[in-house]
């Protein structure tokens, strides 16, 4: 065995153990309140596991505002082989962390042929705080899936690139090509370009396969062409750093770079097919500009750049979510528009030096625009998730550049390698304590209301976990704060109704319920919840209407089903009952209510 290949087996031990000493926590880990019934806990289609309905519906579906089937696919696995418990979407998000981070070393390896680099790099990758969120949050299976994908791209985009590179050098060094060459050239050329094929052909199947996992990696193709330049040298100019160049002005730039635009036409069509699907799927969530001003969100987008930046070297006080201030801090804006640009000017004015600065910080702006905020889908500011990515760049820039300072000092391997120990270890001790707070959902949201002011999604998100586990009292509490921050907050308003009408208060909760409905008149959840109210009251004919408007918005709501029923059966009609039990159990093979009555009514036999 080559030295280089056991050096790399070592280093991918090494790493892989890194992940499951300071990740392992997460299989002990609870489902959080906050997507997780979406994605997996109360999706009827997942938890059906994986066969030709829930199969179908995973491609055809834009639940959760997304186009993902092959997340949902891999969610339906996991049920299938683990059952419906948090055990197995947390292993398998731990497991893809790992592969994500074996990836990253093999990919900038195959690039540059430096492996101490390339495992640092990837080390900060696995243990940096900020992709705790992506890890440990089983709704992000999304995340970590999308990205073992990119990065198979990426390899198979570095091996092409390699092989066409070798090509070229064969035919510059032969000169005019020879009018018979000898078979043995000819069979390597034969299979140089087959191998070519291959590649090629594999890193565009796994890129149509990451945009299936997550969309974000619509600007992957703009990172190949940085790889490009560097560290691949397929461009033997930087583009940026010509312009206004007198001297080269008159060189023909645009020849070397034209057959590499072209040979990116087929990923780029793949990315314009999915931003046009995911425009689609999130017409719902998108935040319409009366909500979020363009001039707050460009604020946000270049604040978010710098912000994302402070978390990477101070990564405290880190919480989900970040709520949107909804208007444009003009000093933070000016502050982190002037960082930006010196980074920017310092990149190119570095470039012919350190070449890397380019790729490494262009990969980093141009993986982040797609959630930058411009296009504005959900309330919040920013999100640690979106870094899962897009902060390889900055690691490639953080050690290729520590890497050249301390080479030349004359201890600086010395210095190198206790500083990289300092820095990881700091790395995985403070992740290890920011996967704490994601165990339950009370850690997670008590936590985000510590560390940030007028997050009005913990409060409803932490008010919804005590309903759950019957804390009426600290359930209204955060609600009502939840309403207080955002008063048009539909789903606190719903569900504070709820907990008003478990305490009792069934004319405050009708109320709430009623007010929830009129700023969102398009969501089951509020008239099932207006039929539960309904039924406290004693309104069979107005909770039967209720449940029935819910089951209209929603066909699949197995619970609406099993209370429509329940309502039916006390009305006297026992074989419509029956036949929505029968749909409640449709939707959820493991409702044990529908089950019950079922049986109960003779229409299922006992177990």
């Amino acid at each position: 065995m080559k030295r280089s290949n056991f050096r790399g087996i070592i280093f991918c031990v090494f790493l892989a153990l890194a992940v499951f000493i300071v990740f392992g926590q997460t299989v002990r880990h609870d489902f959080v309140n906050y997507d997780d019934e979406e994605y997996f806990s109360a999706n009827p289609h997942i938890l059906s596991g994986l066969n030709w309905t829930s199969i179908r519906w995973a491609l055809a579906t834009t639940y959760a505002s997304n186009w993902h089937p092959l997340t949902w696919w891999s969610l339906m696995a996991d049920v299938q082989f683990f059952g419906p418990g948090p055990f197995g979407p947390h292993l398998t998000n731990l497991l893809f962390h790992a592969a994500n981070t074996l990836l990253v070393f093999l990919v900038l390896r195959r690039l540059t042929g430096a492996s101490a680099r390339s495992a640092i790099v990837a080390a900060l990758f696995a243990l940096h705080p900020l992709h705790v969120e992506s890890v440990a949050w089983i709704s992000e299976r999304k995340d970590v899936l999308s990205a073992f994908f990119g990065l198979l791209t990426l390899l198979m985009y570095a091996r092409y690139a390699q092989q066409q590179s070798r090509v070229e050098s064969r035919e510059s060094k032969a000169g005019t090509p020879s009018p018979r060459p000898s078979p043995v050239r000819r069979e390597r050329e034969t299979l140089d370009s087959r191998h070519s094929t291959l590649d090629y052909s594999l890193a565009l199947v796994f890129f149509a396969l990451g945009l299936m996992s997550k969309s974000m990696l619509v600007t992957l193709p703009f990172v190949m062409l940085l790889l490009d330049y560097w560290p691949l040298r397929r461009i033997p100019f930087s583009p940026l750093t010509s312009l206004g160049r007198r001297s080269e002005a008159k060189t023909p730039h645009l020849s070397p770079l034209k057959p590499l635009l072209l040979e990116k036409l087929p990923f780029l069509a793949l990315s314009a097919a999915s931003s046009v699907i995911t425009l689609y799927a999130q017409k719902n969530a998108v935040q319409p500009l009366a909500h979020i001003a363009m001039d707050a969100r460009a604020a946000n987008a270049v604040d978010s750049y710098v912000l994302y930046l402070g978390k990477m070297f101070w990564p405290l006080n880190l919480a989900i979510p970040y709520p949107h201030p909804g208007y444009g801090n003009s000093a933070l804006f000016f502050v982190s528009a002037l960082v930006l640009a010196a980074i920017t000017i310092a990149a190119i004015r570095l470039d012919r030096r350190f070449p890397f600065l380019i790729t490494g910080w262009f990969w980093y702006l141009g993986m982040l625009i797609p959630v930058i905020g411009i296009i504005q889908v959900g309330m919040q500011a920013m999100a640690d998730r979106y870094t899962y990515l897009p902060l390889i760049g900055i690691f490639i820039i953080l050690v290729w550049t520590a890497a050249e300072a301390l080479g030349s000092c004359r201890h600086g391997k010395i210095a190198a390698s206790i500083a990289t120990a300092l820095c990881l270890a700091a790395c995985g001790a403070q992740s290890i304590r920011q996967l704490q707070y994601w165990s339950n959902s009370e850690a997670l949201f008590q936590h985000a209301i510590r560390v940030t002011t007028n997050n009005d999604i913990a409060h409803y998100n932490l008010g919804e976990f005590y309903l759950k586990t019957n804390r009426l009292d600290e359930a209204v509490q955060n609600f009502r704060q939840a309403i207080k921050i955002r008063p048009d907050y539909d789903d606190a308003l719903n569900n504070l109704g709820i907990a008003l009408a478990l305490e009792g208060h069934l004319d405050e909760a009708l109320a709430s319920v009623r007010e929830a409905i009129r700023y969102e008149p398009g969501k089951a959840d509020a008239y099932y919840n207006l039929g539960y109210v309904f039924v406290r009251q004693h309104k069979l004919d107005e909770a039967a209407a209720a449940f029935s408007e819910a089951l209209r918005l929603k066909q699949d709501y197995p619970e609406a089903h099993n209370n429509l029923a329940t309502v039916l059966l006390m009305q006297g009609h026992r074989e419509a009952a029956i036949e929505h039990y029968r749909q409640a159990l449709r939707w959820n093979p493991n409702h044990e209510g529908a089950k019950r009555q079922l049986v109960r009514l003779g229409a299922l036999p006992p177990e």
